[in-house]
C-alpha cells in the first residue's frame, strides 16, 4: 500500500511515489509557494545553529575529505 502524505502547502493528499514528481507537494505551484515562503524567511529551521567549536577535528576532516571528493567528481564530469 503506498504512503499518503499531506501537501505541506494546501494539505491535499499526495501519494509518495514516482507517480508524484513534486512530492511531498501536490503540484509545482505548491512547491513554488513553499520555496517563496523560505526565500522571504517566513519559514525557519527551529534548531539553533551550532558553532564550529562543537565539531570534533575528525568530523571536520571527514567533511573536508567528502567535499574534496565531490569537487573532484564534479570537475571530472565537466565536458571540454
Amino acid at each position: 500500500m503506498p504512503t499518503i502524505v499531506n501537501c505541506p502547502t494546501c494539505k491535499a493528499k499526495v501519494e509518495w511515489s514516482e507517480q508524484s514528481p513534486h512530492r511531498p507537494f501536490c503540484s509545482k505551484r505548491c512547491q513554488l509557494i513553499d520555496l517563496g515562503e523560505w526565500s522571504f524567511e517566513n519559514n525557519k529551521i527551529s534548531a539553533p545553529i551550532t558553532s564550529a567549536q562543537e565539531f570534533s577535528q575528525d568530523m571536520i576532516e571527514d567533511i573536508e575529505a567528502m567535499m574534496a571528493k565531490n569537487e573532484d567528481d564534479f570537475l571530472n564530469n565537466l565536458s571540454p
